[in-house]
């Protein structure tokens, strides 16, 4: 994308709306493309005028089924909209748009731009191109023009933040179809991903979460193979970053390197997220997921060896074509075995464009269904006997904001532990805002939080703090969080149930 690309600019002000579909590199591209549209004038519309705004922009997600099918209803609701507002454009973007780049403008003609995984830099002049020519624009990048982290961004948030260090993935899960959309794992070098991280530390910013389709692969595309623990371990190194985090990981590729720079860096959380999908080495073989059961389990061992408090999820996926009774009975011993903090669980359904949508052997609806209400009981079990343990520890909850649903009828803060539990605690006499940092003691445990019902033992004001402060006084008289380059401070989102085989690997 060349420079006249990126400053072109409104006339007049118009607003702008971006919808997130899909997995938490959706989220953060997303992040991306409301700074390109604010760099380029255009300023966000309030969320109570959803569909009013001025140019509308859908963040595709691939993976689901039936994903076509909704983007199209969601266009649909649009149309008369649009037919009322002259000037309005849609753009669509994403994974869809990456796969479906012929078919979106016929079905839905009303569409003003179509552009795809590796190219979201474009969408402003692809905007004003389609305004001036007055037809639709439809540009699809093959490969990768500028890695994301060299764009505008609007984080959406003041003290934690996704780092980008890779794009795309080398693996070829059956399941999947990320891949053919994102291409080939391409690296940032470990210069500009820290150059970024400490820019982010500079602005008020105290957490990080390292991104990647397959994050722990990172340096095969550098030839390092050790270059993801050497990255944590710099991260450590970095004054004033008090929490790491990394999603998502690949068993092939997690080697105990990783695990050593995680337990011997004290600002790297003990929290891991590591994909199982299947505790059938049968079914792991036709997913084309290059570990098998036993390797695994002896990867949660040697993680709870090394850091006996992490909390560890994971993602799983019943159903699987051929999955038998006996395959999924080794998933359940699977879990057991594992003892998941959470998980995100999914009933398989077929990914238009993945060879495991021809595959032999579909498993009935009500059998999915059956053995997912089997698994979904067994977690919520062993979740709640885990959160159990967690009665009667003292934490450190860095406050969050917009995770408790009900804190304003409880009088309740909320935050996340260490671990990343979700942990609700009475509000404290004194001020507390996003990004500080209070030490409870919890009190009740839920299979999905814990409960820090007595007096907050302390509260520590932090630079995070100052900056969520700072980003929610008086608006200034140009569009907040946005600058060229490096990104601005944020938050990501609580991590989505992303669809297993997308970031969810």
């Amino acid at each position: 994308m060349t420079s006249s690309d990126r400053s072109q600019t409104v006339d007049v002000t118009r607003t702008y709306e971006v919808r997130t579909y899909g997995c938490q590199m959706n989220v953060h591209d997303s992040e991306r493309l409301s700074g390109l549209l604010e760099d380029a004038g255009y300023v966000r519309a309030p969320e109570a005028a959803e569909g009013e705004a001025d140019v509308v922009v859908f963040n595709t997600c691939a993976v689901r089924e039936n994903a076509d099918n909704k983007l199209y209803g969601n266009l649909g609701r649009l149309a008369p909209v649009k037919s009322r507002r002259p000037g309005m454009q849609i753009a669509v973007g994403g994974c869809l748009a990456q796969k479906d780049r012929d078919t979106i403008v016929k079905k839905a003609p009303w569409v003003d731009v179509v552009f795809g995984t590796h190219n979201i830099g474009k969408l402003p002049v692809l905007l004003e191109r389609a305004r001036v020519q007055e037809e639709a624009q439809v540009e699809i990048a093959e490969s990768l023009e500028a890695f994301p982290s060299t764009l505008p961004t609007r984080r959406e948030s003041a003290y934690a933040a996704w780092v980008s260090i890779s794009v795309g993935c080398n693996n070829t899960c059956t399941f999947c179809i990320v891949p053919a959309l994102r291409g080939k794992e391409k690296d940032r070098r470990p210069g500009d991903i820290l150059a970024e991280i400490e820019a982010l530390v500079a602005e008020g910013v105290s957490e990080v979460t390292l991104l990647g389709q397959n994050v722990n692969a990172y340096g095969s595309d550098i030839g390092d193979r050790e270059a993801f623990s050497k990255l944590l371990r710099a991260c450590g190194k970095i004054k004033g970053l008090e929490r790491v985090r990394f999603t998502s990981p690949h068993p092939r590729d997690f080697t105990d390197d990783v695990i050593e720079a995680m337990a011997e860096t004290p600002n790297v959380m003990p929290q891991l997220h590591m994909p199982l999908q299947s505790g059938s080495d049968t079914v792991l073989k036709a997913m084309r997921r290059s570990y098998r059961q036993e390797r695994f389990l002896n990867i949660i061992r040697k993680v709870r060896e090394a850091i006996p408090q992490a909390a560890i999820s994971t993602d799983i996926i019943v159903g699987f074509p051929g999955e038998t009774e006996e395959d999924f009975e080794q998933t359940l011993h699977t879990v057991r075995e594992a003892r998941f903090a959470n998980a995100f669980t999914f009933q398989y359904s077929k990914r238009p464009g993945t060879p495991a949508a021809e595959m032999d052997g579909q498993v009935p609806k009500e059998v999915v269904q059956e053995r997912y209400m089997r698994l979904v009981a067994l977690q919520e079990e062993i979740s709640w006997e885990e959160n159990k343990k967690q009665v009667g520890r003292t934490l450190e909850v860095m406050v969050a904001e917009g995770e408790g649903r009900k804190d304003d009828a409880t009088r309740r803060l909320s935050g996340r532990a260490p671990d990343n539990r979700l942990v609700h605690f009475s509000k404290p006499e004194e001020e507390v805002r996003p990004g500080d940092v209070v030490t409870v003691e919890v009190s009740y445990a839920a299979p999905h939080h814990l409960l820090a019902e007595g007096p907050v033992r302390s509260v520590r004001r932090t630079r995070a703090g100052d900056a969520w402060e700072k980003r929610n006084a008086a608006p200034a008289a140009a569009p907040a969080g946005v600058m060229l380059g490096l990104p601005t401070v944020g938050v990501p989102a609580p991590l989505p149930q992303a669809a297993s085989g997308c970031s969810a690997v």
